[in-house]
């Protein structure tokens, strides 16, 4: 069976900010099925990137197109159905229920000016459910956790479930087991046949769960490949300035840092 065509792609990027060039030259085709973990140190421009591949930025050059096009040709709303974004960080004072925010990922599906309709609601809960929210679904965003309103939020992407994933650190403010949680819905989203990227602190995380790595390297370098490629204890010590070993275990590599 053949590969399916890659609905992102980036073409010669480009990314600049304060005056300071973070990444040169990337050419990045992630394919539908596979799980990127984008990786680098603070400053390194992991969340400058996903902006761009969004559309919310331009880049310094270079090219991003959503199913051959330039991704500045789409209409927000046509985007959307394509490209979803996780941020960062979520509003905690935002007024709104977490059933609600879930809802958010429901409006580039249905018609301008309608209200959700029952599919949209079950959608929003069945999302809320599968990031261990039930039962909070009438929860303001303010009283929630950070880990909650983390998972509030990937709720509405798993909401609006868009054929490419772009999530800024889904894995912050999460506790161990649902970090893991977290992981393992995104993989199980790309195995659906989505595009999932994901900057993440953790290599051991990228390296347990993801099927390709971007390392954004000193000097704009970007270095990218399989997991097994790019997620070794050489490349990942230069990446982030610190000698790093690499330990064996059950279910595969762990990288831990030299004292």
């Amino acid at each position: 069976m053949a590969e399916a065509a890659p609905l992102l792609e980036a073409e010669g990027l480009a990314l600049a900010a304060g005056g300071r060039t973070l990444v040169r030259a990337l050419d990045l085709r992630p394919r539908p099925g596979e799980l990127w973990a984008v990786l680098g140190p603070n400053g390194a421009g992991k969340t400058t990137l996903l902006h761009v591949l969004a559309g919310l930025r331009r880049p310094a050059a270079g090219e991003v197109r959503v199913g051959g096009r330039p991704v500045g040709a789409l209409g927000r709303r046509r985007l959307a159905r394509l490209v979803g974004l996780l941020p960062q960080e979520e509003e905690p004072g935002l007024p709104a229920t977490a059933l609600e925010l879930a809802l958010l990922g429901r409006l580039p599906h249905r018609p301008p000016w309608r209200g959700e309709t029952a599919a949209d609601l079950a959608a929003a809960r069945a999302a809320l459910a599968a990031v261990g929210l039930a039962g909070l679904e009438a929860r303001l965003l303010a009283t929630l956790s950070g880990g909650e309103r983390r998972r509030a939020a990937l709720a509405a992407l798993l909401a609006q479930d868009p054929p490419v994933w772009l999530l800024d650190e889904p894995a912050a403010h999460l506790d161990l087991p649902h970090q893991v949680a977290v992981m393992r819905l995104l993989r199980a989203r790309a195995r659906a046949g989505r595009t999932v990227l994901a900057t993440l602190h953790d290599p051991n995380l990228a390296v347990r769960w993801c099927t390709h790595a971007l390392a954004l390297m000193p000097q704009g370098v970007p270095v990218a490949g399989t997991a097994a490629e790019v997620l070794t204890a050489a490349t990942l010590g230069a990446l982030y300035g610190h000698p790093l070993e690499t330990g064996r275990t059950a279910s595969g590599p762990v990288f831990v840092p030299r004292p």
